[in-house]
């Protein structure tokens, strides 16, 4: 299994994994919220979106822009059960347990403090 600080470097080789960026806006935004609220969202987000066993509009459910959330989810390859499945092999029609969902939070989070 590899370490957060693993999945960050594999994915900082892909040129689309690695061409996301927080805008300004979007940093302001993190600075007004906060980590921990950045955090509770991020949860939000992976257990409507990402948990269930087959997710509505998968494949579409993550939008690319709005939250600095949704930037990170596609950036760390969490938006959908398809990039899971190919990034960290989590298999797809089963739901996410909830292990797997706080990893993906933490993963999402470093990413966040990162930029």
């Amino acid at each position: 299994m590899q370490t957060i600080e693993e999945a960050l470097t594999k994915l900082s080789h892909s040129k689309f994994r690695s061409s996301f960026y927080l805008t300004q806006k979007e940093k302001v935004y993190l600075i007004e919220k906060g980590i921990e609220v950045m955090r509770s969202h991020a949860a939000d987000f992976v257990r409507e979106r990402l948990a269930p066993a087959n997710p509505v509009n998968d494949g579409k459910q993550t939008p690319m822009h709005g939250h600095p959330v949704f930037k990170a989810m596609h950036a760390t390859a969490c938006c959908c059960r398809g990039c899971l499945n190919k990034w960290y092999k989590v298999p797809k029609g089963k739901e996410l347990t909830t292990a797997q969902q706080e990893k993906i939070v933490r993963l999402i989070i470093a990413w966040i403090e990162k930029q």
